[in-house]
């Protein structure tokens, strides 16, 4: 049997290789109703929607690559990166998406994401004209998971 530190570091291992996935393909593979990678080649220029992909990739594809290296233990160095990698994530993701649907009305970015993602699969409510997706959604939970899964290795498990 695992112990629960094991478990943790296993699900951040999982958590950190769906957001790799999702960072690196969910504006080129087409996924039915859960994205729409015509709209998006439509809004975004093709050289800035590679570069963005691979700039955002990497980071997180590092991470869970020396993560699955270190899977017995995270050195201090890996739990560093990967509480910045996964800060700056929850800054993005709650700049970018939650606070102009929640708080702030953004018309232009709407706009953008209407244009992008209006055909996609969502279960909430249009708010400030957004409504962010249910593939966004998952990966805003697996990026809010990973920071927990951080904060129960860090400040958890005897933490020294």
């Amino acid at each position: 049997m695992l112990d629960p530190k094991s478990l943790t570091i296993g699900a951040a291992i999982i958590l950190q290789i769906y957001v790799t996935l999702f960072v690196a393909l969910h504006d080129w593979v087409p996924l039915g109703r859960f994205n729409d990678v015509k709209a998006v080649r439509a809004t975004e220029p093709a050289g800035r929607l590679v570069t963005v992909t691979i700039l955002s990739t990497l980071p997180f594809a590092f991470g869970a690559a020396e993560s699955a290296v270190h899977s017995a233990h995270f050195p201090a160095w890996l739990m560093i990166f990967l509480w910045i990698s996964y800060g700056v994530a929850t800054y993005g993701l709650l700049r970018s998406w939650w606070a102009p649907y929640l708080v702030f009305n953004e018309p232009e970015r709407a706009r953008r994401y209407q244009a992008m993602h209006g055909a996609t699969h969502a279960f909430l409510p249009l708010h400030n004209g957004m409504r962010p997706n249910t593939l966004h959604v998952t990966v805003h939970l697996a990026v809010l998971g990973m920071v927990a899964d951080l904060a129960l290795l860090t400040f958890g498990f005897g933490a020294r």
